[in-house]
C-alpha cells in the first residue's frame, strides 16, 4: 500500500512540476509576443457588448463605412491600417476588432457564426446609428451576409474581400471536431498547443503561402501585429481558435440568404510555380444586373465568349457598387 502511495505522490509531484513549467512557458511566450506594442489602444473606443467589450476606431467624416477583418489567428482591425486613412477622406470609417480578436475581449465562450452576426448588427445599431456600407474580409463575409439577410435595413453596400467558398461554409462540426475543441481548451496544456500553432514561424508561413501573392512583398510590421494579436489576452486567446478549428464558425449560406442580391463570381487562373486562383465577388441588386444583361442586343453567352470586354463592361456598369 505504501509503495503505491509513494508512486502516486511521485506522479503528482511530477505533474505539478510540469504544469508549473508549462504555465511559466506560456506566460513568457505571451509577454514576449507583445513587446513591440504594434496594437495601439484608446480606452475611449470600446463598445460594451453582452459577451465582452469590442474595440473599434473611428476616423473621418461623411457616409459611414464599417471595416471587418478575417477570423484567422492573429487577425485584427490593424489589417485595414493601410487603407482606412484614404477612406476617411470622404467617409466616417469604423474599424472593429471582432470579439476574441486583437484588442477586444477574449471571452471563454464557443464562438459561432451567429455570435458575430448579432455583434455586427448591434454595433451598427448602437455605435454607427445609420445604414452603412461594409467591407469584410475572409470568413467575416459570411457573418455580414447573414446579418444583412436578418436586418437588411442596416446595410447599404457590401464588399467581400477573398470570401470563402460556399462549399467551405457547408462544413459542420462532427465528433472529432468536438474532441479537438475540448483538447485545445484544456487549461495550461491547451494553451501551450495553441502557442505552438501560432508561433512566429507559422505566422510567417501563413503570410508567405496564403496571404501575399508575392512572398517578397510580405510586410513585417503586419506580421508583427498578427503575432501580437494572436497572443494578446493570455490564456483566453485559444477559445476563438478552438471554435474555428472545430468548424463552429461556419454556416451554410444558401440562395435564400442572397435573395435580395445577385452574386457574381469571376475566377481567374494565374500560373506561377503552381496554379493559383483569385476570386472577385461583386454584389449588386438584381434589377441593375438585369438592366446590364439586356441593355444591348448581345446576350450573356455572347459576352462570355469575349471575356475581357465582358469584364470591363461589368466593372464599369457596377462601379457604384464595387
Amino acid at each position: 500500500m505504501s509503495k503505491n502511495k509513494h508512486k502516486f505522490l511521485t506522479f503528482a509531484a511530477l505533474m505539478t512540476g510540469a504544469t508549473v513549467a508549462v504555465h511559466f512557458i506560456n506566460h513568457t511566450i505571451a509577454t514576449a509576443a507583445q513587446l513591440k506594442q504594434m496594437l495601439h489602444i484608446s480606452n475611449d473606443n470600446y463598445f460594451e457588448w453582452r459577451f465582452g467589450n469590442i474595440y473599434y476606431t473611428k476616423k473621418g467624416t461623411g457616409s459611414p463605412i464599417l471595416l471587418i477583418h478575417d477570423t484567422l489567428p492573429g487577425a485584427s482591425g490593424y489589417e485595414w491600417s493601410k487603407i482606412e486613412d484614404e477612406l476617411a477622406i470622404d467617409h466616417t470609417v469604423y474599424t472593429v476588432d471582432l470579439l476574441g480578436c486583437g484588442r477586444s475581449d477574449k471571452s471563454s465562450i464557443t464562438y459561432t457564426n451567429f455570435v458575430y452576426v448579432q455583434m455586427i448588427s448591434d454595433f451598427i445599431k448602437k455605435i454607427i446609428g445609420q445604414k452603412t456600407d461594409v467591407i469584410a474580409s475572409g470568413f467575416s463575409g459570411s457573418f455580414v451576409t447573414m446579418a444583412c439577410h436578418n436586418e437588411k435595413e442596416l446595410f447599404n453596400k457590401i464588399m467581400l474581400v477573398n470570401p470563402p467558398s460556399l462549399t467551405q461554409l457547408k462544413q459542420m462540426p462532427n465528433r472529432k471536431d468536438r474532441l479537438l475543441k475540448a483538447a485545445l481548451e484544456i487549461p495550461i496544456f491547451g494553451t501551450l498547443v495553441y502557442h505552438m500553432i501560432v508561433s512566429r514561424d507559422n505566422i510567417n508561413n501563413l503570410f508567405i503561402e496564403k496571404m501575399y501573392y508575392n512572398p517578397f512583398h510580405v510586410d513585417n510590421q503586419m506580421a508583427d501585429a498578427y503575432y501580437e494579436a494572436a497572443h494578446k489576452g493570455g490564456y483566453y486567446t485559444r477559445f476563438l481558435y478552438s471554435s474555428l478549428a472545430a468548424k463552429y464558425i461556419k454556416y451554410k449560406i444558401s440562395v435564400m440568404h442572397l435573395r435580395h442580391w445577385i452574386t457574381v463570381f469571376i475566377l481567374l487562373k494565374v500560373k506561377q510555380s503552381q496554379t493559383e486562383r483569385l476570386s472577385l465577388m461583386i454584389i449588386v441588386p438584381p434589377t441593375r444586373l438585369l438592366k446590364f444583361l439586356f441593355s444591348k442586343k448581345q446576350n450573356i453567352f455572347h459576352m462570355l465568349k469575349h471575356l475581357k470586354r465582358f469584364l470591363n463592361r461589368l466593372k464599369s456598369s457596377f462601379k457604384p457598387y464595387i
